[in-house]
């Protein structure tokens, strides 16, 4: 279901920008339609109050939560079923934060990721996107949305941009608290600028060799690291917010000196932040993460060149749920209870490494 949909149905029901506008806040604030003097009773036309109940239930089925996985008191992972019976993963992050996703499945094809390995399956319309919010905001305050769950956004950037405006209109999250995530894609840098709500921007690097970062993400868009660098680094200085670039430390692979001198020559002087995510083992891989005494290394020396640099673990690694593994599992035993039921195989996992 997408935003657009709603406002067409609302306006179908003699609704003006005014009323789309209480409605669309109520629904992703988690708070009442009434105001002071104006009761929804009163203030919507008739029709639409005939059918809010309906609207309501509808926009309460996009998603619900199918199990909750706690790692400590502030983070989580959500696993959510959708109307059509998919499921999707989203992640309470502490001081208010929370990760979503915007495809069921991904065809990026990362090759240390879990939540495409059985391919794309389907676009999430942006009312489902908006829909994790106000789930997760039925449990606890959210003030940040990050769109670095399961998916690329730039392969939905419609859906993903809809939802991002409704987030920093009616949702009443600050726009620089808005992060899209990308792996580096022309039409994101094309349209974030257009918008009149521009988020801040995440840039999936993970290399800064153009060839081996091809290798790790081999559906990405080929463009060149010097490239998406120059890019990231324009839309910063046109909205003032740095380009958080995501790093996924992985030991032998992309944790050598040869690329930490790289990340000083491209990042020295950029309005950005380096986010290195040590990787979380995934069933089937054999990656591995490198020593917390390497990890510690990279991070000192950024920081020693004038580069902001942190570590940012993968929620979820206690509970064996980086992203896509919830639902990977889900999807199993699913998959099992048909095999119990009477099928003569258990259907295997695919093992197409998507991302």
């Amino acid at each position: 279901m997408r935003i657009a949909h709603l406002r067409s149905r609302l306006q179908q029901l003699g609704a003006k920008p005014c009323h789309e506008d209480r409605l669309l806040r109520g629904w992703s604030q988690v708070c009442s339609y009434d105001r002071k003097g104006s009761p929804a009773a009163t203030f919507f036309p008739a029709a639409l109050r005939a059918e809010l109940a309906d609207i309501e239930a509808q926009l309460s089925g996009l998603a619900r939560l199918h199990g909750e996985y706690p790692v400590d008191e502030e983070v989580a992972r959500l696993l959510l079923r959708l109307a059509d019976g998919q499921m999707v993963e989203s992640v309470l992050l502490p001081r208010g934060g929370l990760c979503i996703s915007t495809q069921v499945g991904c065809a990026v094809g990362c090759v240390f990721c879990m939540s495409g390995r059985a391919g794309l399956i389907r676009q999430l319309g942006s009312a489902e996107i908006v829909a994790q919010v106000v789930l997760a905001r039925r449990r606890r305050k959210v003030e940040k949305v990050v769109f670095m769950g399961m998916g690329e956004p730039a392969h939905n950037l419609d859906n993903v941009l809809e939802a991002i405006d409704v987030l920093g209109t009616q949702g009443n999250i600050g726009h620089k608290n808005l992060v899209l995530s990308t792996v580096g894609d022309e039409r994101v840098f094309e349209r974030l600028p257009q918008g009149s709500v521009k988020p801040a921007l995440a840039l999936s690097l993970h290399s800064t060799d153009t060839t081996l970062r091809a290798k790790l993400l081999p559906n990405a868009p080929q463009i060149s690291v010097e490239e998406l660098v120059a890019r990231c680094e324009e839309y910063a200085r046109a909205t003032g917010y740095p380009v958080q670039y995501q790093w996924t430390l992985i030991e032998g692979v992309n944790d050598g000196d040869a690329e930490l001198t790289r990340i000083v020559e491209l990042l020295s002087g950029k309005y950005a932040v380096m986010n290195f995510i040590p990787f979380n083992a995934v069933d089937g891989l054999e990656y591995r993460r490198p020593s917390d005494e390497r990890i510690a290394f990279m991070v000192g020396t950024l920081k020693q060149q004038g580069i902001l640099a942190r570590i940012r673990d993968s929620a979820g690694q206690e509970v064996e749920g980086a992203c896509g593994q919830l639902r990977a599992r889900a999807e199993n035993e699913k998959r099992r209870k048909v095999v119990g039921a009477g099928t003569s195989a258990l259907i295997p996992f695919p093992l197409q490494m998507e991302g």
